[in-house]
């Protein structure tokens, strides 16, 4: 327990770094923007061209998933 004054102390200044980090991203509207490329990126994902270019770019997805049904 010789440093635990010093612990305390970086512990602190971490803390209220964190807090000014939040703060700044509240402020700055990053996480709505978040939300909305992320809605965006699970939307596109979802779409037909997405599954054609994970299809085209994994052609042995069908062979696998068969070889994992016989076992």
């Amino acid at each position: 327990m010789r440093f635990a004054g010093w612990y305390l102390k970086i512990a602190a200044v971490g803390a209220s770094i964190g807090a000014a980090m939040e703060l700044f991203m509240i402020h700055t509207g990053f996480y709505e923007k978040v939300t909305v490329l992320e809605s965006e990126k699970r939307a596109w994902e979802s779409s037909p061209e997405a599954q054609a270019m994970r299809e085209a770019l994994n052609p042995w997805h069908k062979h696998d998933e068969q070889e994992q049904q016989k076992k």
